[in-house]
């Protein structure tokens, strides 16, 4: 059986009683980043203590050891959305790997006659570089319909492409309003309109199964730090004939086979193709302990388990007062409400006096109050050590406000 309070022994920020505001802390801002496993930390402070050298530069034992780490963490990350390895490049994150299709492939290909289709709640980190290719390609900018609830829909993105569109970005669960979209179904619209497919997954491939082919994705990018690993260390999947089309975005050590005082350069295959500099190690490292810490725990009983959890805590949820929900029937383990007549950053003010912590404002999704008509939200994000407790406490908290918000309802 999934048990959250025996999964906690793991988490020093469990296990140290971290406190905030004198009382204990009850996080439930995950969709922003997890706590880290133990076995995580001591990767890290091993590859400090033991195991440091530089990637890719030296014929001695320690920086061999690095290689060999970087490959094992790469078949990891391969295995875990059953890709290719060739097909896996590290990033600093999910930003940058949806700059990389950027600026490495959409600025190249894409012109002024063509389109790019993306939803108005789409995370900025999904929506400047597009901003970004449409300023300096000309191609257009095009904004799939939501439909009543806030949901990416596939009728209407049939409504919305067309054969001019050679881009959909889309991510898979949205980070405001947790709705999952069905990615493999907008992949054959997509392809069927010759169009490729590029999927943000921050919000989904620490939550729930992804397999790149099932989907048949073109891209995928997802970060470490919102899977129990650390920050600084993502992931962009490429299909490997793309991967070989796309022009490495920064050059220099470790990305090239040679270059001559002539100007020709031969640039290495994917993925060290992209990887130029000194690789982030300890990231890598961190890395590898997180991914095989989800898979000792299974991602299937991860997501199993926040579905329970986020039904739970919708119940209870729905006897708060005044609250208004905006996302009751969400797929993911994200949760968006106001209560009525108070500021979302005014009463996330107030949970953190209580020790909560949540995340209030627009959530780096500043286009979506167009469609909420609400300006900013409050945001609860579970994750697989959040519990029942948690979410009882932040019911009876928001239910007892006392005078910090009786103003509000005076």
């Amino acid at each position: 059986m999934f048990d959250p309070y025996k999964i906690r022994k793991d988490f020093p920020m469990y296990v140290n009683k971290v406190k905030m505001q004198g009382f204990p802390l009850v996080f439930l801002d995950n969709a922003s980043t997890t706590f880290k496993p133990q076995c995580v930390l001591d990767a890290i402070e091993k590859y400090y203590g033991f195991e440091t050298s530089n990637s890719h530069r030296g014929d001695y034992d320690l920086c061999y050891n690095a290689d060999v780490k970087i490959s094992e963490t790469r078949e990891l990350v391969a295995k875990f959305i059953n890709a290719n390895t060739n097909e896996c490049v590290f990033t600093s994150g999910t930003t940058m790997s949806i700059n990389l299709i950027a600026y490495g492939y959409a600025m190249k290909y894409l012109n002024k006659e063509d389109e790019i289709l993306l939803s108005v709640g789409e995370h900025a980190s999904n929506a400047l570089p597009w901003f970004e290719v449409s300023k300096a390609t000309g191609c257009k900018l095009k904004f799939v319909e939501l439909d009543e609830k806030g949901r990416v829909t596939t009728a209407n993105i049939l409504k919305t492409i067309n054969r001019n569109t050679k881009l959909v970005c889309i991510a898979q669960v949205g980070n405001v309003l947790g709705y999952l979209v069905d990615i493999k179904e907008i992949a054959k619209i997509a392809h069927k309109n010759g169009a490729l497919l590029a999927c943000d997954g921050a919000q989904s491939v620490p939550h729930m199964k992804v397999d790149v082919k099932d989907l048949d994705v073109d891209f995928l990018s997802f970060s470490a730090h919102k899977m129990c690993g650390p920050t600084g260390i993502g992931v962009l999947y490429a299909k490997e004939e793309l991967l070989e089309k796309m022009s490495p975005v920064f050059v220099g050590g470790g990305n090239n086979v040679n270059f001559h005082s002539t100007g020709e350069v031969n640039y290495l295959s994917a993925p060290e193709k992209f990887e130029s500099g000194t690789l982030n190690l300890e990231g890598i490292f961190g890395f590898k302990a997180a991914l095989e810490y989800i898979e000792k725990l299974g991602i299937e009983n991860i997501a199993e388990y926040e579905q329970n959890l986020r039904k739970y805590a919708i119940s209870k949820l729905k006897d708060v007062p005044n609250l208004k929900l905006y996302n009751e029937d969400a797929d993911a383990g994200i949760i968006t409400f106001n209560l009525k007549g108070v500021f979302a950053q005014d009463l996330g003010t107030y949970l953190n006096s209580k020790g909560i912590a949540v995340r209030t404002g627009q959530h780096c999704a500043k286009m979506l109050p167009e469609f909420l008509k609400d300006p900013a939200t409050v945001r609860v994000s579970i994750y697989f050590y959040t519990t029942k407790e948690d979410i009882d406490y932040l019911v009876d908290t928001l239910k007892t406000g006392g005078n910090f918000l009786d103003a509000y309802f005076a």
